[in-house]
């Protein structure tokens, strides 16, 4: 069924569209079909990726600190089976949206970097195919990967006593991961209501949190133009809200992350600096250095 742009947007919003998404207490329910318009495929299919940079300002040990975040999405052919990225274009594979989503900030002396990538599927029933994330930091090094199969097969290495070596497996629950490929492709794939999500991994190693699904209540609102995906997880005392563009390509203009930590509240927060369409994996010439001017990378 389609609908009138301006009659889509308003249905969209007041959850008329969005109530076919909505997650139960598994995470288990059918996604709806994703049909790509023309427009998507002009975007996201012209050979480029999409690289955003922000202004970050993290709160880690008591104290905000400053920094940088970028997300890059780009779309590749993916290997269902292998979960890589395919060398080419075959019956075997499949194309996905994928993010890789960086942070790096300082700690006093020492640096943090933090980088999630994230597989999701353009086409089916599917929730995110393969989500990785490691954290690099001069006491260590953490990492986690989920590979969609049968369930969520999970490895986690970590340098901490009582978090070293993990091999969960968890049945398909909402990824928190997922959320932000789900906002680029279409908003309306995103749960709303009372759902149980399993939090970004980023999240669940830095909180030194146990690798599951939470309760969680999702819902969007308007904010000054933008729309917000407000995630609140009420054990964790925890809400994500990414702020967005409405209208396609639901760029991603901020975002907030808000704790609760001895009975107050901390912010994290990431503002767009600039943005570039552009074939980065080409550009890695000693002459191609001042593109990083473009996207006020320091």
């Amino acid at each position: 069924m389609s609908f009138h742009p301006a009659l889509r947007f308003f249905l969209l919003f007041s959850g008329i569209l969005l109530s076919g998404c909505k997650g139960g207490d598994t995470g288990e329910s059918i996604l709806p079909e994703r049909e790509l318009s023309q427009d998507f495929k002009d975007y996201w299919f012209a050979g480029e990726a999409e690289i955003t940079s922000y202004d970050l300002l993290q709160y880690r040990y008591g104290e905000p600190r400053e920094g940088e975040a970028a997300l890059i999405f780009v779309t590749e052919d993916f290997l269902k089976e292998e979960q890589v990225k395919a060398n080419r274009k075959s019956e075997n594979s499949v194309p996905v949206l994928k993010l890789n989503a960086t942070k790096n900030f300082l700690t006093g002396i020492y640096p943090y970097s933090i980088m999630q990538s994230t597989f999701y599927p353009l086409e089916g029933n599917s929730h995110a195919l393969k989500v990785t994330a490691s954290i690099q930091e001069w006491c260590g090094q953490v990492y986690m990967q989920l590979n969609n199969r049968n369930k969520y097969e999970i490895l986690s290495h970590s340098y901490f006593e009582g978090e070293e070596d993990q091999f969960p497996s968890l049945s398909r629950y909402h990824l928190e991961n997922e959320v932000w490929n789900q906002i680029r492709i279409d908003p309306q794939l995103l749960p709303t209501g009372n759902i149980k999500m399993i939090p970004s991994f980023e999240y669940i190693r830095l909180a030194h949190i146990e690798i599951k699904a939470y309760d969680a209540f999702a819902e969007f609102y308007m904010d000054k133009g933008l729309s917000v995906y407000r995630i609140s997880y009420p054990k964790l005392q925890r809400k994500l809200l990414i702020y967005h563009h409405p209208v396609f390509p639901h760029p991603i203009e901020k975002w907030e992350e808000v704790s609760q930590r001895d009975g107050e509240e901390v912010r994290s927060t990431a503002t767009k600096k600039s943005r570039l369409k552009i074939d980065y994996w080409t550009r890695n010439s000693n002459n191609d250095l001042p593109l990083r001017d473009n996207l006020k990378l320091n």
